[in-house]
């Protein structure tokens, strides 16, 4: 009950700002949910879908939980053509029958176990996480280097994470925590017991992305994905750092779908195949993301990222298990948080 009260509380708060974007939907080609200019280099892929495809698509400031909640809601009268989210909440979306199949242009290059079998999810580029910082704003205390460091009164107040009840961000770092502290799927007590303990810490936890209050220096260190610590150093010219913390973390990819009785399914399809393409798959690349196609990530490119050693210690995980267990953990974080 708790989770659903949770959607629908979600759902209502993005009233106002469903308001708010009906011009923009009005004077739109096609509706992209979480689709934001600061996530992922959103703002360039769009600018490029405009110069290929034509398509006006207005930019979508929500995050992977409001995007599945506004899915369920409008399920008899959607508004948008495709999402964007985590991985667990497209594996979702697809159980509570808000997408349609669709296998995009170039649906062979995807690796096994990184799409749908039918075509209802499918990755687009994946992130690894780890601790976003801004080496400026520490005013001289040290780089943090593992997730154990968080918990030291040295950075209280200057720690932040993503709402994991909302963010798909967020959740996906509290996975990682968890199986790098001895958890695991099946059991996320070592997590929650790290987040009561960094409360203590005074987190900063804002729902959705925050990679401007990073680079201003307000949220010093963040639980976030390398590419965007990668961008803030080598295009924002930011003295960021990309950690992965010595425990461990996790790689986590990020999907897409075509919205069942989308509006405009037509010019969705062709969205969905265009992010899978050349052209559309570099967009993700230039923005230090890894493409979901082998073949898209340049030596240039790669040559920005920490070194390999660095990233052995990123594992996937069984993103299906990932999705069922969300809710549990989703009531389980609340409850222990209020």
């Amino acid at each position: 009950m708790m989770f659903k009260r949770r959607i629908y509380e979600l759902a209502s708060a993005l009233a106002l700002s469903a308001s708010v974007l009906s011009g923009a939907v009005q004077a739109a080609d096609a509706i992209c949910y979480n689709c934001p200019p600061q996530w992922a280099d959103w703002g360039t892929q769009l600018k490029v879908i405009k110069q290929e495809l034509g398509y006006d698509i207005p930019f979508d400031n929500k995050n992977s939980g409001q995007t599945l909640a506004q899915l369920l809601v409008e399920q008899n009268n959607p508004v948008a053509d495709v999402a964007y989210y985590g991985v667990s909440f497209g594996i979702t979306a697809a159980d509570k029958g808000v997408t349609e199949a669709y296998k995009p242009a170039n649906w062979d290059l995807i690796p096994d176990g990184l799409k749908d079998p039918d075509g209802e999810w499918f990755a687009i580029h994946s992130g690894t996480i780890g601790l976003f910082v801004n080496v400026d704003a520490l005013d001289g205390k040290p780089v943090p280097k593992s997730w154990k460091d968080l918990l030291d009164p040295t950075y209280k107040g200057m720690v932040g994470y993503l709402d994991p009840s909302s963010a798909f961000v967020g959740y996906a770092g509290a996975v990682a925590i968890n199986g790098a502290l001895g958890g695991n799927l099946d059991n996320f007590e070592p997590g929650l017991n790290y987040f009561a303990q960094l409360q203590q810490n005074d987190p900063i936890v804002p729902k959705q992305t925050a990679y401007g209050r990073v680079i201003s220096g307000e949220i010093p260190i963040l639980l976030d994905y390398d590419f965007n610590a990668y961008r803030a150093k080598y295009k924002d010219g930011a003295n960021t750092e990309f950690v992965i913390p010595e425990e461990g973390t996790v790689i986590v990819p990020y999907v897409m779908s075509l919205v069942k009785n989308a509006p405009n399914p037509e010019k969705g399809r062709k969205i969905l195949d265009f992010v899978l393409s050349d052209k559309g798959q570099a967009v993700w690349a230039n923005a230090f993301l890894r493409p979901v196609r082998p073949d898209a990530m340049t030596d240039e490119v790669k040559a920005k990222f920490l070194p390999d050693t660095e990233y052995a210690r990123a594992i996937p995980v069984d993103y299906k298990k990932m999705a069922e267990v969300q809710k549990s953990f989703q009531k389980r974080y609340l409850d222990r948080m209020n």
